[in-house]
């Protein structure tokens, strides 16, 4: 398993036992290294003074916080670490939501919560309590020199933990919405259908990183000086008539459900109804 990013204890009213995260997921790409274009020799990045006008090692850097236009106070490490709250070693649960109220906007993230030493018992307790009754845990804890809120959640086979981004972090657009009026209900309907013939059980394995692996391909090519070969490009599609675009997306779906035909014999029958109610109004 991955190394211990955080070790404490849960308080879970009074009840506290000791637990450890683990990072659950991290980023997977190709990184790339700088070099002289000349020579292909590796580029090194050097920390420079302005006022000296020199270069100087990283034993000379210290934290420095501007409070005014170049104007800085000096933080040392240690007295950072003696800032930290009560919740560098304690998680404390705050209070418990439905899973259904929390957006995912908010997720940064991931963690596995396992117990510590002697901690076996309460955490199955709270872990099979979470899982009967639908909640998740809202609690506070400080790690990276900063304070997160924090949900956890029953996963398959325990505790799963999410640092969340706070309120203020999340943009606002208040400009931003949405025009259902625009939509007929058979371009709905015919969506619909499109939606269910597409339908299929999550199964997150089964997705993969094409462009990592075109890179991928890239390198090993030119390490072996063999020719690069360029994937294809498609070019979307220009949609001019939406209902069209619908029906020959569902023509070539993987499991069309419904007829479309069925479907456009019904809309004949529906507009001649809401003639009818026009005319009774």
């Amino acid at each position: 398993m991955a190394s211990t990013v955080w070790k404490g204890h849960l308080t879970f009213g009074l009840v506290s036992f000791p637990v450890k995260l683990f990072t659950a997921a991290r980023s997977d790409s190709i990184s790339f290294n700088q070099l002289h274009k000349s020579d292909n020799s590796r580029i090194k990045q050097v920390i420079y003074c302005q006022a000296e006008d020199k270069p100087v090692p990283r034993s000379e850097i210290v934290k420095g916080y501007e409070y005014e236009k170049d104007r800085y106070v000096v933080v040392e490490d240690e007295e950072i670490k003696k800032m930290a709250p009560a919740t560098a070693r304690i998680m404390e649960i705050l209070e418990f939501v439905k899973t259904t109220e929390v957006d995912p906007i908010y997720f940064e993230s991931s963690f596995y919560m396992a117990p510590d030493d002697a901690g076996e018992k309460p955490y199955a307790l709270l872990y099979d309590t979470l899982k009967r009754t639908g909640y998740v845990g809202v609690a506070k804890i400080a790690m990276h020199n900063r304070e997160h809120i924090v949900i956890f959640r029953p996963g398959n086979f325990g505790l799963m933990m999410h640092t969340m981004y706070f309120a203020h972090e999340v943009r606002k657009v208040e400009e931003f919405r949405t025009d259902t009026s625009l939509v007929k209900d058979q371009e709905v309907k015919l969506a619909e259908m499109l939606v269910q013939s597409l339908a299929a059980p999550f199964e997150p394995e089964k997705y993969k990183d094409t462009y990592r692996e075109n890179l991928k391909a890239l390198i090993d090519a030119k390490i072996k000086g063999q020719e690069v070969v360029t994937p294809p490009h498609a070019e979307p599609a220009k949609v001019i008539d939406i209902m069209e675009a619908l029906k020959q997306s569902l023509a070539i779906a993987k499991k069309p459900p419904a007829s479309v035909e069925v479907l456009e014999a019904e809309a004949p029958k529906q507009k001649t109804a809401g003639k009818k109610k026009s005319a009774r109004g």
